[in-house]
């Protein structure tokens, strides 16, 4: 039996409709996070990256806290057996990765970010092979390489001959290093302990808002402080509750209830929703080498997650 058919036969039945939903949460997960590209960019200019991803996680910690304080407890001594992996898991998916996300959002577009974004489950498959020794098949080499193609044409706004002297949009290229660490982190969660997922979050989440302080009060040392009002305050508010706790308890369900190998293609379900919202929100308009490189993106992940025939 593979990891995702006991994943899915374990999983608990509820009384709650919703959570027997795994195809719905798995869609409101997406649309969650792709919304937090949108509010981020939004953001630019009136949050600072850090001070953003910083409060971001810090109130999700206080709001989750209440919930998972009693799992908290019982777990604490599985925590601290693999407190290593624990502070890095959260240093590198909660602390890093956000701050990164938030900072390219200065330079690029929403679009941009949320197409990129596309080729993260691939990224994940070459730390896999780097740290669990899991080898690439020739189709998910060579989905790599056509999806490598997509995320360039991107980034070189389709002109691959100007190859030898691009400049590169520095927001792609904060992103794109971003993506590489959420992949390093995907990884790295295989080797959690086998704890409650609310103490999952909540160590988590506090633990990578604690990783940030350096980091923001030197930013509160160099940049403008960010301004109290009704607009900053709602970005607070979404960030910490949408794409932070309901996005995570929903897909952790969804995954409980289908495995994960069924519910990694909504992954690529975030910049179709993100993309819709970027053009009606933003005002950002779709170019023929996002249409371009979205799609080779999707046909190289296609290749690299067919099921090979026996």
């Amino acid at each position: 039996m593979s990891v995702s058919e006991q994943t899915s036969r374990g999983a608990a039945p509820s009384s709650f409709w919703l959570a027997n939903q795994p195809y719905l949460l798995l869609s409101i997960t997406a649309l969650c996070w792709a919304g937090n590209a949108i509010v981020g960019r939004l953001a630019a200019g009136h949050i600072p990256p850090v001070t953003l991803a910083f409060l971001r996680w810090f109130l999700a910690f206080l709001f989750i806290l209440p919930l998972a304080h009693k799992h908290l407890v019982r777990d604490w001594a599985a925590i601290r057996g693999k407190l290593g992996i624990m502070i890095i898991v959260s240093i590198t998916g909660i602390g890093v990765f956000n701050t990164l996300q938030y900072w390219a959002l200065e330079y690029t577009s929403a679009l941009n970010t949320l197409l990129l974004q596309s080729a993260g489950p691939l990224v994940v498959a070459v730390w896999s092979l780097i740290l669990l020794r899991v080898r690439l098949t020739l189709a998910q080499a060579i989905g790599v390489l056509v999806s490598l193609c997509g995320v360039l044409v991107i980034i070189m706004h389709g002109d691959l001959t100007a190859l030898s002297n691009i400049q590169f949009n520095k927001g792609d290229l904060i992103f794109i290093v971003a993506m590489v660490i959420f992949a390093l982190y995907s990884v790295l969660t295989l080797k959690r302990p086998a704890i409650h997922g609310l103490s999952f979050a909540a160590f988590t989440f506090g633990a990578g808002a604690a990783c940030l302080l350096p980091l923001l009060i030197f930013e509160l040392l160099t940049r403008p402080v960010m301004a109290l009002d009704a607009q900053n305050l709602l970005t607070l508010f979404y960030v910490s509750v949408f794409p932070s706790i309901v996005a995570y308890l929903c897909f952790n369900r969804g995954v409980q209830l289908i495995g994960a190998n069924r519910a990694a293609p909504f992954f690529h379900v975030v910049p179709v929703f993100g993309s819709v919202m970027a053009i009606v929100f933003l005002g950002e308009r779709p170019q023929l080498f996002h249409v371009m490189g979205f799609a080779l993106v999707l046909a190289g992940v296609f290749v690299a997650s067919r099921k090979q025939a026996k």
